[in-house]
């Protein structure tokens, strides 16, 4: 069955997520803010799922109509064949957002979605009440200046939620945004890589579990699942291929430095539930105390931001340390994401060769790129 599917993305992020999803080997349908839409099927739901690194959540598009009046937006979502979707037993709720839309009271919509749906059901169930015990499927109404798009949660809880992270530190970055700030990077898996403001180890995790071809959400479940629309053999033979893509054999230079004690037990513990503890090195050890530790390195870091009492001296100090660091190897790749707008300045004494505004959480932050000598 071909269907259309969207993967939703933090801003700054659309053209990682792309490529992720065309080397999966699907026809890319458009890319816009925070979303990419492309082409698959039941089995592209299942490896979408899986692989995707960057990407936040897969959504299954139903349609998409414009829409003024409540009238209007009952018979578009009714004339929708819900029933090939939600069984007799399905569970299923509405959500939705109104943006610059004369329909722009968000729980009217809703309520009419809702409604629009179950009238569909009771006519080809031939039921008035149904027990919604089944699978959960969740519906989402989004309204933008009168375009309505109607699309169906395919993942439940977010993409980013790998299931490793098992201890945590204040002030984490997510799994998702870690791994692009990885693929933004170039890294390749034969450099040496290292984080030394690795709170609970989130950014060598991410870039171990990269380098052994680890799929992200191998672990983990999704809502879709318990869909009827995807037959088990689909999981069953996607999960067996994602494990023997696995690479056990490659040889990483992967490290994660900490100030904190209990982040270096947290990170510890978080790469052994993430099946990577061997091929990276934690430890205790300032950030602003760098020293050399091989040629042609790069550090992709995740520092302070200064959003917390007292910590702009301590931001000074990693900054001293990378600049010292940075003259005495010149040949050393830096990229670093913050809030900070004079980072440049004050860690490289230069600009960056690349900048990319992204956002950590409700953070608007920069992606500074600077780039190592060639030797």
């Amino acid at each position: 069955m071909k269907l259309e599917l969207i993967a939703t993305a933090t801003f700054g992020l659309e053209a990682v997520v792309k490529r992720e999803i065309e080397a999966l080997g699907y026809k890319i349908l458009k890319t816009e803010d925070g979303k990419v839409t492309y082409m698959g099927d039941e089995r592209a739901i299942v490896r979408s799922n899986l692989w995707l690194r960057s990407a936040d959540r897969v959504l299954l598009k139903m349609a998409e109509f414009n829409a003024v009046e409540f009238e209007e937006l009952f018979q578009q979502t009714k004339a929708l064949a819900w029933e090939e979707l939600i069984p007799v037993d399905g569970k299923f709720t509405v959500t939705g957002t109104s943006v610059k839309s004369k329909l722009h009271s968000v729980p009217a919509c809703q309520k009419i979605v809702k409604k629009a749906i179950v009238e569909r059901l009771k006519e080809f169930y031939g039921l008035e009440v149904f027990e919604e015990t089944g699978a959960e499927y969740t519906v989402k109404a989004t309204l933008l200046k009168d375009r309505v798009t109607l699309t169906v949660d395919t993942s439940g809880t977010g993409l980013h939620k790998r299931g490793y992270r098992v201890c945590d530190v204040a002030a984490p970055i997510k799994e998702t945004l870690a791994a692009a700030m990885i693929q933004l990077s170039f890294w390749k898996k034969d450099r040496l890589l290292l984080d030394p403001c690795t709170g609970s180890g989130t950014i060598p995790i991410e870039a171990a579990m990269i380098a052994r071809n680890i799929a992200p959400g191998l672990n983990r479940s999704f809502a879709c699942q318990q869909w009827e629309l995807i037959d088990d053999r689909i999981w069953k033979e996607e999960k067996k291929a994602a494990f023997e893509a696995i690479d056990y054999d490659t040889d990483l230079k992967i490290y994660g430095f900490d100030i904190n004690r209990k982040a270096v037990e947290a990170a510890i513990e978080n790469a052994e539930e993430a099946g990577v503890d061997d091929c990276i090195t934690f430890k205790k050890a300032d950030a602003s105390k760098l020293r050399p530790m091989g040629e042609n390195g790069i550090i992709i870091t995740n520092p302070p931001y200064g959003e917390r009492i007292g910590e702009e001296e301590e931001i000074r100090q990693i900054y001293d340390g990378f600049n010292r660091f940075f003259k005495e190897n010149p040949d050393w790749s830096l990229f670093m994401i913050t809030t900070d707008k004079e980072a440049e300045e004050k860690v490289m004494g230069r600009e960056a060769n690349r900048r990319r505004k992204l956002y950590n959480g409700r953070l608007e932050t920069c992606y500074y790129q600077f780039h190592g000598e060639r030797k």
